[in-house]
């Protein structure tokens, strides 16, 4: 079955032909990030502007990469939430109008469930309904969940305030660095000591002891960066992105394979765009191998948003009726 995803949940334009959800046989994807710098962080109304500019095009580009005809497609499958609400609405009401306009089937998919079965669907098929702790991470999302195949996704935590993709947006912002903050951190840290600094992610007291909180390692920085009275060197900055950086990796792994552990379960897969950062997918590995649990993390190409993953999961999923396709910015990622 030839699926094609389309992934418009922020500010990529992302579309993709999977193959039985697993072989991706195109993908074209167009960012708005440029436009976005300037400001610090995405603009909800650029980000939706630009999707309905690049959408024709990107479409018509896959076809062509691809070498496939629209007869060719089995169904449709879009992301409706979570997201930004504009830019979610493009994507779909697009779908909706493709689906009409060559009479195929459509699937609404949940986001942060595709990025987790991108962790997935490089692997052997027969695995999808193996007991799995997930992990999803994101500029937008952090969560932990306990899944039985793609049909039964139950949450186990989550952030109590920032997203961890959000709070290495925050600390770059701090030390001066370009958007998305990410990518930049990681750079710096490379050369930088990561016992330069102590901070102390906080302890949850009440709840899942399986959430997170990253707004007070956020404050620490910055008492950190008020601290230094001259101007930021690039020592300073890189020992405090390597410091910043390892102690957010620490608290992800160590939360992760806790949960694996104490619901006895040999398997952890992750998704989503900050998995993307070395010094975590090392360290994921590292510790996993140690205590013999499976990790499975997804290639680069599929870590960041991207219409693969959707076509991918949307295999797996039933068709829905096109009038009852609705965006829901909120979407969560739990599912019974």
């Amino acid at each position: 079955m030839l699926v094609l995803g389309i992934e418009t949940s922020c500010d990529e334009t992302a579309l993709s032909l999977v193959e039985d959800g697993q072989k991706v046989l195109a993908v074209q994807v167009a960012s708005s990030l440029k436009q976005h710098q300037r400001y610090g962080g995405v603009v909800p109304e650029i980000a939706s502007r630009a999707h309905v500019e690049l959408f024709t095009y990107e479409c018509e580009a896959l076809l062509l990469a691809a070498g496939v005809d629209p007869s060719a497609i089995d169904r449709i499958a879009v992301t409706q939430g979570p997201g930004l609400p504009g830019s979610l609405m493009v994507g779909v009401t697009a779908a909706k109008a493709l689906a009409l306009a060559w009479e195929k089937p459509i699937v609404g998919v949940n986001h942060l469930q595709a990025h987790l079965y991108a962790a997935l669907m490089e692997g052997p098929s027969g695995s999808l309904e193996v007991p799995m702790i997930g992990l999803v991470i994101s500029g937008g999302h952090t969560a932990l969940v306990r899944m039985r195949g793609l049909r039964e996704i139950r949450l186990m935590g989550q952030t109590r305030d920032d997203a961890v993709g959000e709070a290495f947006d925050k600390a770059a912002k701090l030390l001066g660095l370009s958007f998305p903050g990410g990518p930049e951190i990681e750079r710096r840290a490379a050369g930088g000591n990561p016992k330069a600094f102590q901070f102390t992610i906080p302890k949850i007291k009440s709840g899942s002891p399986y959430d997170f909180s990253f707004s007070g390692i956020k404050t620490a920085v910055l008492h950190k960066v008020r601290a230094h009275d001259l101007e930021l060197s690039p020592e300073f900055t890189a020992d405090l992105s390597a410091s910043f950086q390892a102690s957010v990796v620490e608290e992800l792994v160590m939360k992760s394979v806790a949960a694996c552990r104490a619901h006895r379960v040999g398997r952890l897969i992750v998704g989503g765009g900050v998995i993307a950062n070395g010094f975590l997918r090392e360290r994921l590995r590292s510790v996993c191998a140690d205590l013999r649990i499976q990790v499975a993390i997804p290639s680069l190409g599929l870590c960041t948003d991207n219409g693969a993953m959707v076509a991918g999961l949307g295999f797996h999923l039933n068709p829905t009726d096109p009038g009852e396709l609705t965006v829901v910015p909120d979407l969560r990622v739990e599912l019974n």
